[in-house]
């Protein structure tokens, strides 16, 4: 593999796409090694086929604003690689989105998907338009125009998209409810679906239940565990949420979380009554983060600023993507965080990556950490396949060994001579092998 070649000509043809030729750099990077020693994924074009999306829907979505005005916003759905199942992954609704954020992360869910053992293929998708300050009028005229042209391109068998940032339950409704009146069929084409129509128990908690899993094996290896241990964590999404939820049950406390204007601090830790009420302003709609402040004294808030100057064990970043640099690493490093899961896609940038490894802290990336949404989307799936529901206890168990199992993956192609883990490595290797043998199976199309 000529590492440099590929990325060069890459770059030349997708100019400009920043986070997507990152996320293609780390993984090449990784699994140099035993694509060089594997001659024929060089003479069947692999690298040079997977890295390319095997078709990129681009649309304009007009829609009408409660005072009758004209909007128009730009939606996406990047069918990714499809050799190990249907296509899978989210779609986002942000001001944020562009080609380049969104094949990053279609292309980091082909590894993701792959990771979890399902027959999950990797795709993803979205709009630049803001959920943010809208009506629940304007947010259901929107997923209608939306799904009005994405609908031909999905099905139970051949894309099934999920939420993701700007994409709740809500939505996913208001996008359901439009398919099933096109396709005049009732089936499994989207996943966080609500519970009385098809939805998964446990569906919105299950990234950030995930995430803790997958760290707790990851402390386990130490002969670890939560059990008194000092968590930071970014963001108050669903992914955040759960994961503040599932760090309070196995004993941990979290002192952090953090919207677009700042983090809040309380040293008491945030549990119980606190994330009820951090529950209620979510579901307000408002900014979750300084009203916290108000309603409990002893909590500061750090207006600009990111959780990761505050001493903690853990660090679970589970905002956005680039959202932990190098100088937070340092930071991290500093303050003796001897754990870093990341609960994003890709919050932490190369230069933060390669610190905490250089220093020998554990480090689970996002494809790994985070797969645990996408694996329970998986097991939406195969209920609704089966026309059957499981109970929350059924979901949870599959969940908490989907998540062993891939740290067991990560563990199996990530661990060095010296007994470190590199579970950068190791996520990438094992993600690529199952899809670049698949692609092998079937032949170059």
């Amino acid at each position: 593999m000529n590492l440099e070649k590929i990325m060069t000509d890459l770059e030349k043809k997708h100019p400009g796409e920043v986070e997507y030729l990152q996320a293609v750099r780390e993984v090449l990077e990784s699994i140099e090694e035993v694509y060089n020693e594997n001659p024929q994924f060089e003479s069947a074009g692999i690298l040079e086929r997977i890295v390319e999306p095997d078709r990129i829907l681009t649309f304009k979505v007009p829609w009408v604003d409660d005072s009758g005005k004209v909007h128009v916003n730009l939606g996406y759905r990047i069918q990714f690689n499809g050799a190990i199942g249907p296509y899978k992954g989210g779609l986002r609704f942000h001001p944020s989105v562009n080609l380049s954020i969104l094949k990053f992360l279609g292309f980091e869910q082909i590894f993701k998907n792959s990771l979890t053992t399902l027959p999950m293929g990797g795709g993803k998708g979205g709009s630049d338009f803001d959920p943010k300050g809208k009506s629940n009028g304007e947010i259901m005229r929107f997923c209608q125009a939306f799904m009005l042209e994405l609908w031909k391109m999905i099905g139970p068998e051949t894309d099934v998209p999920a939420g993701d940032i700007g994409v709740g339950g809500r939505e996913i409704g208001y996008l359901f409810g439009m398919y099933k009146k096109l396709a005049q069929e009732h089936t499994g084409v989207l996943t966080g679906k609500g519970r009385n129509w098809g939805g998964s128990i446990m569906r919105p908690e299950a990234t950030g239940f995930g995430a803790v899993y997958f760290a707790h094996e990851m402390l386990k290896t130490k002969g670890l565990d939560f059990k008194g241990k000092t968590v930071a964590i970014s963001g108050f999404g669903n992914v955040a949420w759960g994961a503040v939820t599932k760090v309070n049950e196995l004993g941990g406390k979290v002192v952090t979380i953090s919207g677009p204007d700042g983090y809040i601090y309380d040293p008491e830790g945030i549990s119980g009554s606190k994330i009820e009420y951090l529950l209620e302003l979510r579901a307000s709609n408002q900014d979750i983060v300084k009203p916290y402040s108000y309603e409990f004294p002893n909590a500061q808030f750090h207006q600009g600023k990111r959780p990761w100057e505050v001493k903690c064990d853990v660090a679970l970043p589970c905002a956005t993507q680039n959202e932990l640099g190098l100088e937070d690493a340092k930071n991290l490093i500093k303050n003796g965080v001897i754990c870093v899961a990341e609960g994003a896609n890709m919050p932490s940038t190369p230069d933060a990556v390669n610190a905490f490894l250089d220093h020998k802290i554990m480090f689970g990336p996002g494809k790994a950490v985070n797969a645990g949404g996408v694996a329970t989307s998986g097991l939406e799936m195969t209920q609704n396949s089966m026309k059957i529901s499981w109970t929350a206890e059924e979901v949870d168990a599959k969940l908490h060994q989907i998540m062993t199992d891939i740290h067991g993956q990560c563990v199996k192609y990530g661990k060095q001579d010296d007994g470190f883990v590199n579970y950068v490595k190791g996520a990438n290797i094992a993600g690529f092998l199952k899809v670049a043998n698949a692609m092998l199976d079937q032949g170059v199309v």
